[in-house]
C-alpha cells in the first residue's frame, strides 16, 4: 500500500511537472502554410503577412513518362514556399484547377469545365477577401494556364473589388544565362531537361529518369501547313504525347537555379505589394470613373 502510495506522488508530480513543462514552451514561428495555422495563429499569419496571400497553381497532367502527374503543382508550392519564408506571407494549400483540356486524352488528367474552373478561383479569391487578404498573387506552376490567369486578372476590373490580383510574372533571362551552358538539350517547354532538373532538385523520389527516353518529346509538326492561326488542337498535334523536350540526363544544379531565381524574385513581388497600396489604389479610382464615365476628365 505504501509502495502504491509512493508510485501515485511519483506519477501526479511528473503530470504537473510535465504540464507546466509544456506551458513553459515558447510560441513556434507562425508556418507559411495556409492549413497548418490554428485559428488563432492564423490571425496573427494575416497581419504579419499584411494581408498578402500566394496561390501556387498547377495541374494532375501527364508529365512525359518520367514525371509526377502534379509537376507544375509541385514546382509552384516550392518556389511560394521559398519565397514567403524569406518575406512572411501566406501559401493556400494544393491548388489543382485549371485548364488542362489538351491533356484530356492522357491517363491521370482531371479537366474541370470552364465554368467550374472560374467559378472556384473567383471564390476562392472571394474567401481569402472575407478572411482578411487584400492581396492575392497567383504563382502559375502551369503553361495552359497562362491565357486563362491573365484573362482573370483582368476580368477584376468588370465590377469592384475589395481586393487584388496579381499574377507572378518571374524573368527567367539573367537566370537563363547561366543555365543554357550547363543544358544537354536544347529544345523543350514540358517534362523536358529544366523542368526535370527543378522536380529532381525539390522531390528526386518521384523522377524516373530512366524512363525519360521511352517516348518522343519532338514536335510532331501536324499542323506546320496552317499559316497565320491559332487553334486549341495545336498542342495535340504538336505534342501528342505530352511530352516536349528530353529528360532523361536531369540536372539538379539546374534545377536550383531556376527555382531560386523565380523565389527570389517572388519575394521582392511580396515585399513591394506588403508596402505599397497603388494597385488597390488606382482600382477604386477606376470603379469611381467607371460607375460615371462622362464625368472622367478628357
Amino acid at each position: 500500500m505504501k509502495s502504491l502510495t509512493i508510485f501515485t506522488g511519483i506519477f501526479v508530480c511528473l503530470f504537473f511537472s510535465a504540464e507546466i513543462t509544456l506551458r513553459a514552451q515558447p510560441d513556434l514561428p507562425l508556418s507559411v502554410h495556409y492549413g497548418e495555422l490554428t485559428a488563432p495563429d492564423f490571425v496573427k499569419a494575416v497581419e504579419k503577412s499584411n494581408g498578402v496571400c500566394i496561390i501556387p497553381a498547377g495541374i494532375l497532367e501527364k508529365h512525359g513518362p518520367h514525371l509526377p502527374l502534379a509537376t507544375d503543382l509541385i514546382a509552384a508550392r516550392e518556389i511560394a514556399a521559398r519565397a514567403a519564408e524569406t518575406e512572411y506571407a501566406m501559401v493556400f494549400p494544393e491548388y489543382y484547377f485549371g485548364q488542362i483540356y489538351e491533356a484530356k486524352h492522357q491517363p491521370g488528367t482531371v479537366a474541370y469545365s470552364p465554368e467550374l474552373v472560374w467559378n472556384i478561383l473567383e471564390e476562392t479569391c472571394e474567401e481569402l477577401s472575407r478572411n482578411g487578404f487584400r492581396k492575392i498573387i497567383i504563382v502559375n506552376g502551369h503553361g495552359g494556364n497562362t491565357h486563362f490567369f491573365s484573362y482573370f486578372c483582368q476580368s477584376q476590373l468588370a465590377e469592384k473589388k475589395g481586393y487584388e490580383v496579381v499574377l507572378f510574372s518571374p524573368d527567367d533571362s539573367e537566370v537563363n544565362r547561366e543555365v543554357n551552358p550547363m543544358r544537354t538539350t536544347d529544345y523543350g517547354g514540358h517534362a523536358d531537361e529544366v523542368e526535370t532538373s527543378m522536380i529532381m532538385a525539390i522531390r528526386p523520389d518521384l523522377v524516373h529518369a530512366g524512363r525519360a527516353a521511352d517516348q518522343t518529346g519532338k514536335d510532331q509538326g501536324r499542323l506546320a501547313q496552317l499559316p497565320y492561326g491559332y487553334t486549341g488542337i495545336w498542342w495535340y498535334a504538336s505534342f501528342p504525347n505530352h511530352y516536349a523536350g528530353d529528360g532523361s540526363d536531369p540536372n539538379v544544379k539546374i534545377g536550383e537555379l531556376k527555382l531560386e531565381s523565380r523565389a527570389r524574385q517572388l519575394a521582392e513581388l511580396i515585399r513591394v505589394l506588403k508596402e505599397d497600396d497603388a494597385i488597390s489604389n488606382l482600382q477604386d479610382q477606376f470603379y469611381k470613373e467607371s460607375a460615371s464615365p462622362l464625368k472622367t476628365g478628357q
